[in-house]
């Protein structure tokens, strides 16, 4: 078995979607511009997806209050500094200061606009 995609319940699928194509580089397999407003995201690898969607039969997550190690989408990036910048400029909040691992690793949270935390990781090693 392999994971096919982990899903988000958030507030405003459309919009947050449409940044996570304009600022992430996914790609949308499939949507319903309908409620519960249903978006599939691939990453530029086409082999990881995440779907973001609204359903209100489930509380959407007050993701701005939980901590973003209890979840976050960690994004693999070669330029930590100028991805970082390019997305707060694009409406993403800081979260914390970059940080350089003892490992090599460098690591920035973020959030994006619907406040979901994401983490920039420029890893020494490649893990995938």
């Amino acid at each position: 078995m392999k994971i096919e995609h982990i899903a988000l319940n958030v507030a405003d699928p459309v919009s947050l979607a449409q940044w996570y194509v304009d600022h992430l580089g996914f790609r949308i397999k499939r949507s319903m511009p309908h409620a519960p407003f249903t978006y599939f995201l691939a990453d530029q690898t086409d082999a990881v997806m995440i779907e973001i969607y609204h359903n209100p039969n489930a509380p959407v997550p007050d993701y701005t209050q939980q901590h973003p190690l209890i979840l976050h989408l960690a994004m693999q990036t070669n330029d930590l500094e100028t991805d970082r910048q390019r997305l707060l400029d694009a409406g993403a909040t800081a979260v914390g200061p970059v940080d350089n691992l003892d490992d090599g690793d460098v690591l920035a949270m973020l959030r994006d606009p619907g406040g979901l935390a994401i983490q920039l990781v420029k890893r020494r090693e490649p893990m995938v």
